[in-house]
């Protein structure tokens, strides 16, 4: 059984015996009813991709490409657009729109007014044993200028470090609350895939990656969800996604990312209504 599968059939359990229901919650279904979360708190999941340990689950299928496609859109194109999202082929962020076809100063709107990802490859190259790379979504002044909703994946840490004349490039994803369901394996990866874009550009290795999530969720509707996963057996099998180029971090494309080991993982029978 991979890393992945281990983790996410321990976490599904806690969640399904030891879970916390919050109260009033903010999201709903489309058809207007509250969508009630069941959740657990301080959740850590560690993988090595250098060991080849990648956050891809065997037991349901990842949107790999499709998360890929939403982290170029973020911190490569560094837009906010709907429009954008949805001629790259990304749409679960439609029922976002905050009324003007965006989803307001938020991701890759604060990415680019804060020149975020630049700074962070420029200061990994210049000084890469600095402990100050940091990444942080969480700007008070972009919440307050529009409508839209706060960033869950909020912030990543990076740290270098070198082994036998070999740089390697570490991260640590930080959300304050994840939808286990919906995008719990689709944000790790898509986060190892912007992992490797910034080691394809300087060159680097990729190391560890660090998931910490402060809320971990599902909702009242995604239980038959929950139970088909845990249901399932493990697969015999290591996916991993890999960068075939080095190249500027901008020139990177998603037909430059292979995926190998997934065309056999199952899909869920489960429907999954979409908490907004």
């Amino acid at each position: 059984m991979s890393k992945a599968d281990l983790y996410y059939k321990e976490n599904l359990k806690k969640i399904l015996v030891d879970y916390n229901v919050d109260e009033r919650p903010r999201p709903k279904y489309k058809d207007g009813k509250m969508a009630y979360s069941y959740f657990i708190t301080q959740v850590f999941e560690e993988y090595d991709i250098n060991k080849g340990e990648f956050p891809i689950p065997t037991l349901r299928n990842t949107a790999i490409k499709t998360g890929i496609k939403e982290i170029l859109w973020i911190y490569q194109k560094q837009s906010n657009s709907l429009k954008i999202a949805r001629k790259n082929g990304i749409k679960w962020w439609n029922d976002w729109d905050i009324g003007n076809g965006t989803i307001g100063q938020r991701y890759g709107a604060t990415v680019k007014k804060w020149d975020l990802m630049n700074k962070l490859l420029t200061e990994l190259e210049n000084n890469p044993f600095s402990r100050r790379h940091i990444i942080n979504l969480y700007q008070e002044s972009d919440l307050k200028q529009t409508d839209g909703l706060y960033p869950c994946a909020f912030e990543t840490l990076w740290s270098v470090r070198k082994s036998n004349g070999q740089f390697y490039l570490d991260l640590t994803l930080n959300q304050r609350s994840n939808d286990y369901i919906v995008s719990g394996y689709i944000n790790k990866i898509q986060y190892v895939a912007l992992q490797l874009m910034i080691c394809g550009h300087l060159g680097y290795k990729p190391g560890k990656f660090c998931h910490f999530v402060q809320n971990l969720h599902i909702y009242n509707r995604h239980i038959e969800a929950a139970n088909e996963i845990l249901s399932n057996e493990s697969m015999n099998i290591m996916p991993r996604i890999e960068l075939n180029v080095n190249k500027n971090f901008y020139d990177i494309t998603i037909d430059d990312f292979e995926i190998f080991d997934v065309k056999d993982i199952p899909k869920l029978k489960s429907s999954i209504e979409l908490a907004i």
